[in-house]
């Protein structure tokens, strides 16, 4: 009796934008208190009373915004004792992007390739730390990089032994960025870009997810230059692209050596804040 072979897994699944986005409302069925703070996060008359008392609804977030708030990243260790005050140190902004990684499993690591939090905290704090070199916000830049990588769940949960194999085999991002375009049709940041629209995150999250290869756009300078950084820190077989060109002449190889040792202090601490 002769056997079929295994499919291989160069074969790509069939890839439907839609039945992916739509997967997350299903999530959001389940949880349902991150689900509500994604929306009224972005509501202009939310406050930090409202967002607390929602929050509190949901212990294992709570308990993560309250350990953000009191981590060295704030500098208010120890001094954050309530949960209303917390939501004003880490702002708005940062409890929905907490809310985000919670609603779409991005905190259960055992559905994520490997290193995922490593690179997604790398890029995070790269970003927040460069912000004021690009006009950015520290805090915004902060969520920026935190979700970046959604896109790369998402890929993940649709096909699992497919992307993990892609995220082995294709260590550089850009080059992870043109297997996922050949493997799926779009790229893990420009699906993070949809899913953030859909959502109706701020343009300025948006519109950097979007420019980032385009060599000579600013809107996309800071990501470019946080993924080369987080590049470094993550890959030792990472092959250096000079700051200058990614960053759109924005920062020196000087300005790149703090950033990294930096990072590598708070990563952790970031680290075990998100995921609790």
């Amino acid at each position: 009796m002769t056997m079929s072979a295994a499919p291989s897994l160069a074969v790509p699944p069939t890839f439907d934008l839609e039945r992916v986005l739509a997967s997350i409302d299903t999530m959001a069925a389940q949880r349902p208190v991150a689900a509500q703070i994604v929306s009224v996060a972005n509501a202009d008359e939310a406050s930090a009373k409202e967002l607390s008392r929602i929050l509190a609804s949901d212990v294992a977030l709570a308990g993560r915004v309250m350990k953000l708030a009191n981590s060295a990243f704030y500098g208010m260790r120890g001094r954050v004792t309530s949960l209303q005050f917390a939501v004003t140190v880490v702002g708005f902004a940062t409890v929905r992007t907490m809310a985000t990684v919670a609603l779409t499993d991005l905190d259960d690591e055992s559905r994520l390739p490997e290193d995922f939090w490593e690179v997604s905290t790398s890029l995070a704090l790269a970003a927040s730390t460069l912000a004021p070199r690009f006009a950015e916000r520290p805090q915004d830049a902060l969520c920026l990089g935190l979700l970046a990588q959604l896109g790369v769940a998402l890929l993940h949960h649709n096909d699992p032994d497919g992307y993990a194999e892609l995220w082995h085999d294709e260590r550089s991002f850009a080059g992870r960025r043109a297997a996922e375009v050949q493997r799926y049709g779009i790229s893990a940041l420009r699906l993070t870009s949809v899913a953030l629209e859909q959502w109706s995150f701020p343009p300025g999250m948006v519109l950097p997810l979007k420019q980032v290869d385009d060599a000579a756009s600013f809107q996309g300078a800071l990501l470019r230059a946080v993924f080369e950084i987080a590049g470094r820190l993550t890959d030792r077989d990472h092959e250096e692209i000079p700051i200058e060109r990614v960053s759109c002449g924005q920062l020196r190889e000087r300005d790149v050596l703090p950033v990294l040792d930096q990072v590598r202090v708070d990563a952790e601490e970031l680290r075990r804040a998100m995921l609790g």
